[in-house]
């Protein structure tokens, strides 16, 4: 795109009270947008009410500031790294959300910008999610990667980090981050370099203009572009009321598929998922669960335990305080009583398997073991 293209596209999404939906009206009557800010004004009341036709006829306070920016930020691209502004009638935008309901006007894109079309399932959960919930996202995102399949994610704390860490290290299918920021901006700033390793090896997207701040308005926005890009959307953990269910909900509106991965019946990040099962939603216990829900032939390969398996000892023997816990939160005086353990011999124990990775410490004084099996 020229400067001028590039300014009427800003132009369009800059202009107060013209939304989405009246966007999308005028292009498909007059065709592009440069069209649109030529157009008669009888002409633009024929397609939107007196109050938008007004606004269109102004020019947005900022959209000279906005379009210098915009303009550097395309040509100053890293190398290695594409940048690209994607619009409604650009070959690249994803055909998978152009069918949804909502689409963007516009996509600011930087990295691999090949990955809109290849695909996809999003990954989403709890910010605060449990060790064993972060290690499945972890686990999951990177054998999809691994089988070719490129997983989608918003960036946030929690299981969309974990997901988007195991699709790079999956490296085949890699994975495309949706930010509620501009691309000029990170956030959360814990995933900044996260950020910067995404733009080199699999993609930064975003629908909001550079300099937009992290709105809390925006971020249920971002929701519908997750759930739009991809198949099927897999939910992790997730409270019952959280952003994870808002985009299961999309995904579902949207005719995509929707599966969930339960956990115990006392966490209350498994909630939420165990809610979407009984509403329908698939129970995935593995990666080639979804591949075969999604109908995809590649074989994912099997997630592993740790070297050792359960067996913290590396003797064959399970750990007598592993076995005893379980799979589910459990306090230290019950752990006592199940293994007949004193709490200093106990504490010594639970300390020795924490800072061995089989076991993490939880809210309440609650420990619970982590691990794929």
């Amino acid at each position: 795109m020229d400067r001028d293209e590039i300014g009427a596209w800003l132009r369009l999404l800059l202009t107060p009270r013209v939304g989405p939906a009246s966007a999308r009206r005028l292009l498909a009557a007059l065709g592009s947008p440069q069209a649109v800010f030529t157009a008669p004004r009888e002409t633009l009341l024929s397609v939107l009410p007196t109050r938008e036709t007004n606004e269109l006829l102004k020019l947005p306070a900022d959209l000279a500031d906005q379009l210098d920016a915009t303009v550097a930020w395309l040509a100053g691209a890293p190398a290695g790294q594409d940048r690209a502004l994607i619009t409604l009638g650009d070959t690249r935008y994803p055909a998978a959300l152009l069918e949804t309901a909502d689409p963007p006007l516009l996509l600011f894109a930087q990295g691999r910008v090949a990955l809109l079309s290849s695909p996809s399932v999003a990954i989403v959960g709890s910010r605060n999610p449990s060790a064993q919930g972060k290690e499945n996202a972890l686990a999951f995102a990177k054998a999809l990667s691994q089988a070719g399949i490129t997983v989608v994610s918003g960036l946030a704390l929690g299981i969309d980090g974990a997901a988007h860490e195991g699709a790079l290290a999956g490296a085949l299918g890699g994975t495309i981050a949706v930010v509620g920021t501009g691309l000029d901006r990170v956030y959360p700033k814990a995933h900044h370099d996260l950020a910067h390793r995404i733009a080199q090896d699999g993609l930064l997207v975003s629908e909001f203009t550079l300099g937009t701040p992290p709105l809390s308005a925006n971020f249920p926005k971002r929701n519908r572009i997750v759930a739009g890009l991809t198949r099927g959307t897999l939910v992790v953990e997730a409270a019952v009321q959280s952003g994870s269910l808002i985009t299961a909900r999309l995904a579902m509106e949207m005719g995509r598929e929707v599966l969930a991965i339960p956990g115990s019946i006392h966490a209350p990040q498994a909630r939420g998922c165990h809610a979407l099962i009984k509403q329908g939603a698939k129970l995935v216990e593995t990666a080639q669960d979804v591949l075969e829900e999604m109908r995809w032939s590649s074989n994912a390969p099997a997630i592993h335990q740790d070297e050792h398996g359960d067996d913290a000892e590396g003797d064959g023997q399970e750990d007598l305080v592993l076995s005893a816990m379980g799979h589910d939160p459990v306090g230290q005086d019950a752990l006592s009583a199940r293994t007949g353990m004193g709490p200093a011999d106990l504490g010594a124990r639970l300390l020795e398997l924490e800072m061995a990775g089989h076991v993490a410490r939880l809210p309440g004084a609650l420990f619970q073991r982590v691990g794929m099996g």
